[in-house]
């Protein structure tokens, strides 16, 4: 007797959160994170041992949602990106990394670690 696979429909693990920012398997790592891993060449296994919070079965199920449905996860991360350079067109201040490492050293120094 053969047995019959179930073929029902997984849920996505992608949920958004209150700023409209989408994050995977109730962690917070975002979808842009997993989908920019993944056109950068890493493979599920990798994205998992970089980010231990998703679970791999969790990034395979993003990865093929991305596949899925990529013209409109592109566009998702195109706003994405858009709304992050408005923000540091209006705060450059905030944004501004230049000299950031030598003040991050410079502030353990003085904690004397």
């Amino acid at each position: 007797m053969i047995l019959a696979l179930p073929f029902a429909a997984m849920p996505v693990p992608l949920k958004a959160d209150s700023n409209g920012v989408v994050r995977v398997g109730g962690t917070r790592v975002t979808l842009d994170t997993i989908v920019l891993n993944f056109r950068n060449g890493a493979t599920p296994e990798q994205i998992a041992q970089d980010y231990d919070a998703v679970s791999l079965s969790d990034i395979y199920a993003t990865v093929t949602y991305y596949l899925h449905h990529q013209k409109e996860v592109d566009q998702y991360l195109a706003d994405r990106e858009r709304q992050s350079q408005e923000l540091i067109r209006q705060s450059p201040s905030l944004y501004n990394t230049a000299g950031l490492r030598e003040r991050l050293l410079a502030r353990r120094y003085r904690q004397g670690s």
